[in-house]
């Protein structure tokens, strides 16, 4: 069985992106809420910086939105290809 690919890369891509977009709406609305976690994601994408603005959140979950289309691709591509080799058989 095969993944879908771009399936894989939207669904990925909007869960983590939504993710991002819920988690900064609270921090926007309640300042403590997530201020670990927001500062976590900061220190890995470049140019985000956590504060309590919606262009923080929007920046923060369109981040997200990127970073989960990779890595949703990413996943869906090493599965198909371990599914194949494994489907094939050993190799000589």
């Amino acid at each position: 069985m095969r993944l879908s690919t771009k399936a894989t890369m939207i669904t990925s891509a909007a869960l983590w992106g939504g993710c991002l977009f819920v988690v900064g709406m609270a921090n926007w609305l309640r300042p403590t809420y997530g201020v670990d976690f927001l500062q976590m994601v900061g220190s890995v994408w470049p140019g985000y910086h956590p504060s309590h603005t919606l262009a923080s959140v929007l920046t923060g979950a369109v981040y997200g939105a990127v970073d989960g289309a990779i890595g949703g691709y990413l996943f869906a591509a090493i599965y198909d290809l371990i599914a194949i080799r494994r489907h094939a058989g050993p190799v000589a």
